[in-house]
């Protein structure tokens, strides 16, 4: 399994038009496309900051979408009043959900570059941190996704609510420590996003 992650750093009080375009407009088209098995997407309301993920069956399937998509990523960044978007790749490496995520359901995302290999950092997170996050209030999913290229990880926690986020902020860092000791990897960035669009039916790899 891959998945495509287009950053946008939108107007902040575009956000609203930003998730109404892209659940009316950009969702049904691309979950229409060969290979796709999902779409997410996760916004900050205060910085304006909006990631969508899209999921595929094969790496193909997603090269394959990447020229259709093009036109789909402009009028989304239009809605969110942005001049571009970074797009990144990757492979689906871990993917566990407990339950479908609310209305309301917030996630906690965590980058991470200089990881010595996809697998290390891939057994480390099943064995170690995920077992973690599922004892968590609230917990509905976590996934980590690799790029073999360029030695990058991400990983998804996503929570019932913004409190429950909050709550975990400690534990959360902890486990940010002991990740980037083990794997001699550096924590690039942290963030807290609603989860607006959450269709990213991608099945389970625990």
């Amino acid at each position: 399994m891959f998945a495509r992650t287009t950053t946008i750093q939108g107007n902040p009080g575009q956000v609203d038009a930003g998730i109404a375009h892209t659940r009316d407009e950009v969702f049904p088209v691309v979950t229409a496309m060969d290979g796709c098995i999902g779409m997410s997407l996760l916004v900050d309301r205060e910085s304006g900051r909006c990631i969508a993920t899209t999921a595929w069956e094969s790496e193909a399937a997603m090269s394959a979408s990447a020229e259709r998509v093009r036109s789909l990523r402009e009028g989304a960044e239009q809605s969110l009043g942005a001049s571009g978007s970074s797009v990144e790749a990757w492979e689906l490496a871990v993917a566990h959900r407990d339950h479908a995520s609310p209305e309301g359901a917030f996630a906690r995302v965590t980058w991470l570059s200089g990881i010595p290999s996809a697998e290390q950092v891939t057994d480390f997170y099943r064995m170690t941190i995920l077992p973690r996050l599922q004892e968590m209030a609230g917990f509905c999913s976590a996934t980590l996704m690799v790029n073999r290229d360029t030695g990058r990880a991400v990983g998804t926690l996503v929570l019932e609510t913004r409190a429950q986020l909050e709550s975990t902020r400690e534990a959360a860092r902890m486990m940010r420590e002991a990740t980037g000791t083990e794997m001699g990897a550096m924590i690039d960035d942290v963030a807290e996003m609603e989860l607006a669009l959450a269709h990213l039916h991608v099945p389970e790899m625990a």
